[in-house]
């Protein structure tokens, strides 16, 4: 081996990539656990109607640890999203020694069930608000479809010129409506056929308003609908 020229030549580059090697992983460790280079700044950026910059700069306090290269930008961002108003949020670096973070906050589109929101992506979460919103129900996973029908729903029913107060599937996935004046309406389980009994209704009561004279309508019916009168009030 000693008086072979070209294995020597290649033992000894083996040799200076495993001491180049040796040293990029202990110059990376030294940078990584370096008290050099700290991250000075948390930027908040994003419209931010329900959380203020202030409550994301306290919740990020404490997962914003280690130097400007060995912060965990997951972390931060789990943190952040855990806010309630707070849908997603974007984590970066910014030489030299700023965390940008982007906050996407919740638009609530409904209540849903009791004590949850519902956005207009049809996702729920833990948000309060005091504004007055529709109220949506259904079955576990059916929170998407539920806000989708109530779009499609109150697009259909604007002729009335009251609105949509309440949508609700049933667990036997029966949709129920209430209008905002107390009318009350079933559709039935097929949501497409009951998309189009409830434009054949809108095109009968529309115009004239007399769907106000009723506090009950059964749509479930393929060629017609069921009307229940209001009780006369002394």
């Amino acid at each position: 081996m000693w008086d072979n020229p070209r294995l020597l030549n290649a033992a000894a580059g083996f040799l200076v990539g495993i001491t180049l090697l040796a040293c990029t992983l202990v110059g990376l460790q030294m940078l990584v656990h370096s008290s050099l280079w700290p991250v000075r700044e948390v930027v908040v950026r994003g419209e931010l109607q329900h959380t203020t910059r202030a409550e994301v700069e306290a919740t990020l306090e404490g997962h914003v640890s280690g130097n400007f290269f060995s912060v965990e930008l997951g972390e931060v961002r789990a943190a952040a999203e855990r806010l309630p108003w707070v849908r997603r949020a974007g984590v970066r670096r910014v030489w030299p020694d700023r965390l940008e973070v982007t906050i996407e906050e919740h638009v609530a589109l409904a209540r849903w069930g009791e004590r949850q929101l519902l956005n207009t992506f049809g996702e729920r979460f833990a948000g309060k608000s005091d504004a007055r919103l529709p109220r949506l129900a259904g079955p576990p996973g059916t929170e998407a479809e539920v806000a989708r029908r109530y779009v499609a729903f109150s697009r259909t029913l604007a002729p009335l010129g009251t609105p949509l107060e309440q949508v609700v599937l049933t667990p036997r996935f029966a949709w129920q409506l209430r209008l905002g004046n107390g009318v009350q309406l079933a559709l039935g389980r097929d949501a497409d056929a009951a998309q189009a009994r409830l434009e054949r209704f809108v095109q009968t009561f529309g115009a004239q308003g007399a769907a106000t004279r009723y506090d009950y309508v059964d749509l479930r019916y393929p060629n017609g609908f069921a009307l229940r009168l209001r009780e006369a009030r002394s």
